[in-house]
């Protein structure tokens, strides 16, 4: 009997976590809304193949919205144009939405009451139909933002809806919007007008219009995914755990950031990528960076890009333990700071020649290959512990010995204190000091070499310890 219990409530605990599993992936997904702006005007009085151009559109439309009833996480609106008021009132204002988003699986029903007695009767209101549909989406909640423009004509009042469009796709507000012309017309004008508003399409025929309908639809509903191949020096998809930035080319902002991933089979990881934003630049973060601009997803299938990222590494080496040490990379031949590295830790780049430049007194330069898969290492001088006893505060510094007589001062006296402990690179160097009591430049002394006074310097030897009074 107690066993029988133990079963029963095991079940039901089972029951309770599958169905939270469930709600939590649901819950998970991004919620997708379609907006139809649907064109009423009376202009779509006109015939077309087997009826008016209105009552067409309105069935095919009833039938595909019914045929995504079982699309999950999919929300659908309506907005009505130019079916109040009679043409001849040329009523700008003449857009509602006739049905708030509702879920896929009962918006069928719902716009074929809404659209069985709609008739064909004022202008066109294009602008202003686009910048209150964008408005209908507000308070919503996030998702992906869709509107679909069904038309067969142009703005009829003074507004400019390729400009509310650009504005509203840079805003990230919608979506670049699908515009589909419906009807047998010559005029290309009409697709010129229509065609900077977003993706357009010019349904000649009935058969042409359901088939644009869906692939539309298909843009938005159907599984897209993408994969990123990072192409090492022998053009394989081995390079990984790099950042990847997807850039919405319409707006500028970054869209998506993806750190890359081979799986246990040595697949890059498959992505979801919105296929309708128009096209993409991605930026693997590398160092230096590797663009790949202009990319377009196309929706429903699997699509792949590859980019040039071979690496290999990077390591400066040095035995000091009193200072942490770093240093700056540069391309080869580029002036600006590529990074700035710490010493003792290893760094990925691409494969290349760079300048490496120690940040320590004084400065030392070199270059380094960077080549595939291997660790590029520059054993760094161990620099001398040096400490420099000054009569009293003063002014002057310490200059390094570079070639052909040339001097650098290299650290400087600001007249704060008469000690100074400092970590120098092994060669020769000198002293010029003068006190901060000192009224003329003529008591300025040099550091002069207790055995031998006409030796003005003296020399550092790697890893060394010395202490140099004045």
């Amino acid at each position: 009997m107690i066993t029988n219990k133990i079963k029963i409530l095991l079940s039901v605990i089972i029951l309770l976590l599958n169905t939270l599993f469930v709600l939590s992936q649901n819950k998970n997904q991004e919620t997708t809304r379609i907006l139809f702006i649907f064109d009423a005007s009376y202009s779509m009085r006109g015939e077309w193949e087997t009826g008016k151009k209105i009552d067409v559109a309105k069935d095919l439309l009833i039938n595909l919205v019914d045929s995504l009833k079982d699309v999950k996480n999919l929300e659908i609106g309506l907005r009505l144009y130019g079916h109040i008021y009679p043409s001849g009132d040329r009523r700008c204002d003449d857009t509602r939405l006739a049905i708030d988003f509702v879920p896929a699986n009962i918006i069928a029903e719902r716009m074929k009451n809404d659209l069985k007695n709609l008739s064909a009767k004022g202008i066109t209101p294009l602008a202003k139909s686009l910048k209150e549909g964008a408005e209908d989406f507000n308070n919503k909640g996030k998702g992906r933002n869709i509107i679909i423009l069904i038309t067969d004509g142009k703005e009829a009042c003074e507004g400019d809806p390729c400009q509310v469009s650009k504005e509203l796709t840079e805003q990230g507000i919608i979506l670049r919007p699908f515009v589909i012309r419906v009807g047998k017309d010559n005029d290309t004008r009409i697709g010129d007008n229509l065609g900077c508003i977003g993706e357009f399409f010019d349904a000649q025929k009935e058969d042409d219009f359901l088939k644009i309908l869906k692939m539309c639809i298909s843009f938005v509903v159907d599984r897209t995914t993408t994969q990123v191949n990072l192409l090492n020096q022998k053009g394989e998809p081995l390079e990984t755990n790099i950042n990847l930035s997807f850039y919405n080319n319409e707006t500028g902002k970054i869209k998506y950031n993806y750190v890359h991933r081979i799986d246990v089979d040595g697949n890059p990881d498959t992505m979801q990528i919105d296929p309708l934003i128009s096209s993409y630049k991605i930026v693997a973060h590398t160092m230096p960076t590797v663009i790949k601009d202009s990319i377009i997803i196309k929706p429903g299938t699997h699509n792949s890009f590859a980019l040039k990222t071979p690496q290999g590494k990077l390591k400066v080496k040095m035995n000091n333990r009193n200072k942490d040490y770093n240093f700056i990379v540069r391309q080869e031949g580029i002036d600006t700071i590529l990074n700035i590295q710490e010493i003792n830790y290893t760094e990925d780049y691409l494969c290349g020649i760079y300048e490496v430049e120690l940040l320590s007194i004084p400065r030392r330069k070199t270059t380094i290959i960077v080549g595939q898969d291997s660790t590029s290492i520059w054993e760094a001088p161990t620099p001398s512990s040096v400490t420099i006893q000054l009569p009293s505060k003063g002014y002057g510094g310490v200059y390094y010995y570079r070639e052909n007589n040339n001097w650098e001062q290299v650290y400087h006296f600001r007249g704060n204190k008469n000690q100074h402990k400092l970590q120098l690179l092994d060669g020769n160097y000198k002293v010029v000091y003068r006190s901060k009591s000192a009224k003329n430049y003529i008591y300025t002394t040099t550091y002069k070499d207790r055995k031998n006074e006409n030796k003005l310097w003296f020399k550092l030897k790697e890893g060394e310890s010395k202490l140099i009074k004045l």
